[in-house]
This record gives structure tokens, sequence and C-alpha cells, in this order.
């Protein structure tokens, strides 16, 4: 039996922050109190000095390239910059290669993560326009979700023959993702400014190409699709003022049927960036206005918008710094997305407790995974160990993200992640990370 004892924590759990101890056990958290002594020498003693304890980050939306894609990125590397970053369950989107649209691909990439994870894991099956038979296979208790693309982005999953999505919508149990934006629209725009700027169309017309009225069409659509069919409905990535306006906070999270995500960088970045960061912070949906980034924060902490994530999604340098119209989509962000938000708790901008709650609880709670999410007896013991003053800038030597590359580059941080605890064990420790693949299957309670 490994025993892990916690001394001397702020732990920051279901809205509170208090002083105290935790026991771990094997997997599990044994016990929470003030006060907690270690009973044999075989203890493994971490004293926390005074800094905040919260339960390990689950990122509901990554793109870890893996298979086929593994020039930019891979699950072991990922899931290494990961746990670095405190986040310690993450959920993978079905846009590799092959596409996770079988149950042949889903059980592969299953596979690979077993022998290669070093945080839990999960999929998203994904839908096309083709493949409803292998939708209707896939056992919701097994896998995270459905994802649909009602936009195109990297991988071409863009669904949309309206006969096909609503016999999706009203087919499956299944939690439905979607990443939202009118193609119909978007290729409208881009035809106007090709005929102007050719293929070198300018970084700082993205928003305006992939425009807050592609974003709105499509969001409004799916949500009144899934008012329609009765479908459980999750809107990813929302970069929109506009959008926020068609979710609720009057219905307590477990209840809701429709929900939304927001991303790091649609709440750190804004249009002015494109000046400086060029198309390394070319996403998709776009970076937009600075006021469409102060309704987003705006929605997150009033409850309308339900669960932060990354929208991790590495390119190579290469490829990143080509010409507007060749140039990919996406960027890396497990590492530096914790401490990112920890800034905006320095600006004052949200509390700690809500940080845990968007990044933490609530993913559990709307994918309803077992176990995970939160500091209690029982539990898995998925932790991490913060330092609020432990400044580091952000740099080469110390990313690491296959692609060696990160929007914060230069970037200083007043926080850091010393410690992340993965299933009882430490798994990353004052920089470095312990080799050892630990990582589980999640697991869900429907």
């Amino acid at each position: 039996m490994s025993t892990l004892l916690i001394k001397n924590a702020k732990i920051v759990n279901e809205g509170k922050v208090f002083e105290g101890d935790i026991l771990i056990e094997n997997d599990f958290l044994k016990e929470i109190s003030s006060s907690i002594s270690a009973k044999s020498s075989n203890v493994k003693i971490i004293d926390a000095e005074g800094n905040y304890v919260i339960p390990g980050v689950i990122d509901d939306q990554v793109h870890f390239r893996e298979p086929g894609l593994t020039h930019k990125a891979n699950i072991e590397s990922e899931s290494k910059a990961a746990i670095a970053g405190g986040i310690t369950s993450y959920i993978e989107m079905p846009n590799t290669n092959p596409q996770t649209t079988t149950i042949e691909a889903l059980n592969n990439k299953f596979k690979i993560a077993s022998e290669s994870s070093y945080a839990n894991y999960s999929f998203m099956f994904g839908g096309t326009n083709d493949n409803l038979e292998e939708i209707l296979k896939v056992n919701p208790k097994e896998v995270a979700g459905l994802k649909l693309f009602l936009g195109s982005s990297t991988g071409n999953m863009l669904v949309d023959n309206p006969q096909v999505l609503e016999k999706i919508f009203s087919s499956t149990d299944m939690i439905i993702s979607v990443h939202c934006e009118d193609e119909a629209t978007i290729q409208s725009n881009l035809e106007i400014y090709k005929k102007e700027f050719g293929d070198d169309i300018p970084i700082k017309l993205h928003p305006y190409i992939r425009s807050e009225k592609a974003c709105y069409i499509s969001s409004s659509k799916a949500i009144e699709l899934a008012k329609k069919t009765g479908a459980r409905l999750h809107v990813f990535h929302l970069s929109t003022g506009i959008e926020t306006k068609l979710f609720t906070n009057k219905i307590p999270l477990k209840d809701k049927k429709i929900t939304s995500e927001v991303c790091i960088h649609h709440l750190y970045f804004s249009e002015e960036d494109y000046e400086t960061k060029g198309t390394l912070i070319k996403w998709n949906p776009a970076v937009k206005t600075e006021k469409d980034r102060e309704e987003l924060w705006k929605a997150l902490l009033d409850g309308r918008i339900d669960v932060l994530a990354t929208d991790h999604a590495p390119h190579t340098l290469e490829e990143k710094k080509q010409i507007y119209t060749k140039a990919p989509s996406g960027g890396p962000l497990v590492q530096h997305a914790l401490v990112a938000m920890l800034e905006a708790y320095h600006k004052e901008k949200i509390s700690l407790e809500k940080i845990v709650e968007k990044m933490c609880h609530n993913p559990a709670i709307l994918f309803q995974i077992e176990k995970r999410g939160f500091i209690r007896e029982g539990y898995f013991a998925d932790l991490v160990i913060v330092n609020l003053n432990k400044p580091w800038t952000v740099n080469k030597q110390n990313i690491l993200y296959k692609c060696g590359w990160s929007p914060f580059e230069g970037t200083a941080f007043k926080s850091r992640v010393t410690h992340t605890i993965l299933n009882g064990h430490v798994v990353y420790e004052n920089s470095k990370i312990i080799p050892n693949k630990l990582g589980k299957r999640l697991t869900f309670i429907r």
C-alpha cells in the first residue's frame, strides 16, 4: 500500500478555501481533515507550506494528434505537458488520421493511451454525414461523448446535411459536443478577402472571415435543433458576446440540457494581439474583439458559460508561419492554461473558487465523470499544488509541447504548478516529470 500525506495546505474545493491536511492511500483520497498525523514511517509527506491544493483540472477538449498527425504532437508528449500544467484528465477529439468515426478507430486510440498517457483520458467519437450506424454502436458509459463539426476545421469532418444532423440529434443519448461556425458564411467572407488580397490575407481579418455572424448562425441552429429533439447539447469554445445570450444560468448544471464552454485563448487574447502574435493565435473560432472577450468573462462568471477548457491543438511552427490561407488554426495550451487563469485571479477578475468550479468541478458534473473533479474522501486522488507567488517566464527551454512553441512564449506568470498528483502518485514535482505512465481511462456514471 502506498500512502501519501499532504500537510499545511490551503484546500480549494466546492466554493470554499480552508486549511488542512490530505491523506492518500493507493489511488484514493482517504481523509481530509484540519490535522492528520503520519501513522507509520512509510508515509511519504509533502509539506504544502501554505500553498493551495486544488482538484486536478479536467480539460474537456484537446487535440493530441495521435494517430496520424504525430509530427505535431502525440498522446505521450501532450499528456506530459498537461500534467506539468495541472491537467490530470483530458477528453481528446476525433479529427485524427484515421478519424475516430468507427469503433475500430476508437478502440485503437484507447489502446494507444493505455500504453502512453501520463494523464487520465477519454475520447470523443466523431460524427459525419454518413456514420450514424457506427454512432449507434457506441456505449455512452464508456465514451465521453459525440463530437460534431458544424464548421470545417483541421481534419475536414464537416457535418452539413440538415437531415443527417436531425437524425443524429434524435438517435443518441450521448452528450453531443459541437463546433459551431456556419460554413456558407465563412466561405462567402473568405472569397471577398481573397479577391482583394489573394491567399496572403492579413491575419487581422481572420475574425471577419470566421465572423460573429458565422458563429451565431451555427450556435443558434444547434440549440434550436437540441430543443426540438431533446438532445443533450454542449457548445464548444464560444467566442462572441452575442452567443452568450443563448444560454441560461437559471438552472443547476446537473439539470441543464444545453451547456457551453469557453477556452483560455478567447479569454486571454483579443483582436489587438494579431499585430504581435500573427498566425500563432489563429484559431477556429477566431479570437475576436475586446468587447467579445469582456462578454465571455461576464458569462463565465455569472454561470451562462459552464466550463473552461483549452482546445489544445498544436501545429508545427513551420506550418503556423505560412501565409493566411495555408496556416492551420489551433495552438498548444495545456501546459499554460491553469497559470493563465491564475494570472486573471491576481488581476482580481476571478476567484480561486470559481477557477476550480469551471476547470475541475463542472467538467466532472457535465460529463458525469466517476469520482474525479472534487477533493472528496473516496474519490481518486487527482490533485495539484500551486504556488501563487513563484514567478517564471515561458521560454523554449521549459516548453514541453512536441511542437516546441507556445503563444505565451515570453510571458511572465506569477504562479506555478509545483506538484501534480495523479491517482495517488506524484507525477510532476518542481519542474520535473516523474517518468511513470499512470493515466487511467475515465469512467462515467450514466
